[in-house]
C-alpha cells in the first residue's frame, strides 16, 4: 500500500497520491482503499478524497457497522462528513452478528450503486479481514446448525479456551495453530464447521475464493509516527468523554445482549 501519511506526513499528500494513481489507471474500474490504525486519520482522508474526486465513502470497520456505539467506535458524525455520502455506518443492530461475508455482500451492492451514479467508491476502515476479502474474496463455508453451535459454545464455556483449542487441534490443526486461546468466536466457529460437516474449516478456506469487490483498488495506508498516533488517541478519548460516551455504553448495557455478540467485543466496552 502507498503510505501518504507515514511518519507524520500530511493528508494532502494522500489526496494528491490517490489522484495521480487514479489518473494513471483511468481506463480501468477502480476504487480507493484506505487502511491504517485507530486514530490515524482514515476518515478525514476519505472525506478529503471524496470531495476532490467526486466520491462516496464505504465503511469497512466491523464495529462501525453497528448503530449502538457511534461515539465509542468513533463513527464520523454528520458534521464530520461535510456533506459527503457515507454508507454502511450504523446499519446493523447490536443484536445481529455481522461477518466478513455479510459485509462483503453489503459493500458490493453499495459499490455498484455508487458507480451507477458515476462516482468514485472509497473503502475505508480498520478491519483487516474486511479489506483482505474486498481484494481477494472469501472461500464459501457452510452454515453451522444452531444446536451444534450451541454445543460448541457450551463446551468452550465449560473447559476454557486453552483446552478447547487443544480439542480443535485434533480435528483441524491448521486453524487451531493460527488462533489464540482467547479467540473464542473463531475457535467455536471452527469447531462447529468440522463437527457439522466432517471437513476442517481450513480445508473449506483453502478452496476457491469468490466475491471480491469489482475493480482495481488504489491502496493507501496511513502510518503516523507513534508519538502522533498516541496524541490523537488521547485527544479522541477526551472527546469521547465530553460527548457522553459513558451514557452510550450504559444504554447498551441495559439491553443485556448476549456477551458473545461481535459488538460486545468493541474496544473500550469491557
Amino acid at each position: 500500500m502507498h503510505s501518504p501519511a507515514a511518519n507524520g506526513g500530511t493528508l494532502e499528500a494522500g489526496v494528491s497520491n490517490a489522484a495521480q494513481n487514479i489518473g494513471d489507471k483511468k481506463n480501468l474500474l477502480k476504487y480507493i482503499m484506505i487502511a491504517g490504525p485507530t486514530a490515524s486519520g482514515k476518515s478525514e482522508l476519505a472525506i478529503d478524497l471524496a470531495s476532490a474526486l467526486d466520491g462516496e465513502v464505504i465503511n469497512a470497520d466491523a464495529m462501525q457497522l453497528y448503530s449502538d456505539l457511534s461515539i465509542l467506535t468513533a463513527r464520523p458524525s454528520v458534521r464530520d462528513m461535510k456533506g459527503v455520502a457515507h454508507h454502511l455506518y450504523g446499519v446493523l443492530d447490536g443484536a445481529q452478528r455481522a461477518s466478513v461475508a455479510v459485509w462483503l455482500g453489503l459493500a458490493a451492492e453499495t459499490m455498484a450503486r455508487i458507480r451507477a451514479r458515476g462516482r468514485m467508491p472509497i473503502v475505508v476502515g480498520g478491519t483487516g479481514m474486511y479489506l483482505d476479502a474486498a481484494m481477494k474474496g472469501i472461500a464459501p463455508t457452510p452454515d453451522v446448525p444452531v444446536k451444534i453451535h450451541e454445543a460448541a459454545t457450551t463446551l468452550h464455556r465449560n473447559i476454557g479456551g486453552a483446552a478447547f483449542r487443544q480439542k480443535l487441534a485434533a480435528l483441524d490443526p491448521l486453524v487451531a495453530a493460527r488462533l489464540a486461546d482467547g479467540d473464542r468466536q473463531r475457535l467455536i466457529r471452527a469447531m462447529g464447521v468440522v463437527t457439522a460437516t466432517g471437513i476442517p474449516l481450513s480445508t473449506w478456506q483453502a478452496g476457491a475464493h469468490e466475491g471480491a469487490l469489482e475493480g482495481m483498488p488504489i491502496k493507501l495506508a496511513l502510518l503516523p509516527s507513534r508519538e502522533i498516533l498516541y496524541k490523537r488517541i488521547n485527544d479522541r478519548f477526551d472527546l469521547m468523554l465530553e460527548s457522553r460516551v459513558l451514557e452510550e455504553v450504559h444504554r447498551l448495557a441495559k439491553r443485556r445482549l448476549d456477551p458473545t455478540l461481535p459488538l460486545m467485543k468493541a474496544l473500550g466496552l469491557s
